[in-house]
């Protein structure tokens, strides 16, 4: 049996070795259709394109990312040919929270908002693994709350959800948790517009720690210089790795796709790929060196999450040098999470 690992991936290395006959680590570049001709699976990352001109005639036939999302995957292609996908839901969802309010905080003391929590409204788009977190948090530190999730609001009921439309007059500060999907009932790409930012009542804080293209970069830069949004906080970002210039330079923060990269979600989405290698292919379970918590923090303060991120640093080191998004990237010094 050969698995193709991506070298990228860290928490991996000698896992599978002692029951796996030849593994085989590559960079994404060299994560080709001709490297995977003989491999029986792959576990990769965003990186890597797994669709028809990757898999066409090779052996391979389970993929696990070690991420949450899957629009790096075509998904239709490998359903048609056998091939299984395994992703990691909620790895990172408590980093990802971490980084929504690091930038709550420090946003705060850049604009000097000496306002108490209770009296500002976070509105979250998208209440999955992430967004629960967030709003758990949120209430915890007393802010008012508005969910907005369509999916969620036609299994249970419209009780506990708002629109997209009362989440721009309302919110004092506007965060995103959605997949990427173009289409469908539920469509996010460009959630954030012209017609959204046109109706935005608050001169809010909006924070795009999902997928760059729920938000539409060039109405993030009009509403940003006609003041509809009062600051920016952008770590996912359209066309990755060759982002706007001109929206780094407006955002508040500005971050090159690091939310979700503590060293404990690394460590759940690790765990998770290699499981689910290892039940698809009746293999031992593998032990992992390294143990973590399973979620979230159950209570939190602002300053304690403040104290254990923010995203300062990250913001300076993309604006001086952001032509190195990658490479800040993947030498990315993972952070550990609030306890």
């Amino acid at each position: 049996m050969k698995v193709i690992i991506e070298n990228k991936i860290p928490f991996i290395k000698g896992l599978l070795e002692p029951i796996v006959d030849n593994v085989t680590y590559l960079s994404p570049d060299e994560i080709t259709n001709e490297a995977l001709r003989d491999a029986d699976a792959l576990i990769t990352r965003t990186r890597t394109r797994c669709d028809a001109r990757l898999l066409d005639g090779t052996a391979c036939k389970f993929i696990a990312t070690a991420t949450i999302g899957t629009d790096h995957i075509d998904l239709d292609y490998c359903k048609a040919n056998g091939i299984t996908v395994a992703n990691a839901p909620g790895c990172n969802a408590p980093a990802v929270a971490q980084y929504v309010f690091g930038s709550i905080a420090m946003w705060r003391k850049a604009v000097d908002d000496r306002r108490p929590l209770s009296s500002l409204t976070i509105g979250i788009v998208g209440v999955g693994h992430v967004g629960s977190i967030v709003e758990r948090w949120a209430r915890q530190l007393g802010m008012k709350v508005l969910l907005c999730d369509p999916p969620r609001a036609e299994r249970e009921g419209d009780a506990m959800f708002t629109d997209m439309a009362s989440i721009a007059r309302l919110a004092d500060v506007i965060t995103f948790h959605t997949p990427m999907a173009r289409q469908g009932a539920h469509p996010t790409f460009h959630l954030l517009d012209g017609s959204f930012t046109a109706e935005l009542g608050r001169k809010p804080l909006v924070i795009n720690s999902s997928r760059g293209p729920v938000t539409d970069t060039q109405s993030l830069i009009d509403a940003l210089d006609s003041g509809a949004i009062g600051a920016a906080a952008i770590d996912c970002w359209e066309n990755e790795p060759t982002i706007s210039r001109p929206l780094l330079e407006k955002a508040l923060i500005a971050t090159p796709h690091i939310a979700g990269y503590s060293r404990e979600g690394k460590i759940r989405a690790t765990t998770m790929a290699v499981n689910a290698l290892t039940a698809h292919f009746n293999l031992p379970q593998v032990v992992m060196h390294e143990k973590v918590a399973p979620g979230a923090a159950e209570s939190v303060t602002l300053e304690a999450i403040a104290e254990s991120y923010t995203p300062a640093a990250d913001t300076l080191s993309l604006k001086e040098n952001p032509e190195k998004f990658e490479q800040l990237r993947n030498t990315y010094d993972y952070r550990h999470e609030v306890m």
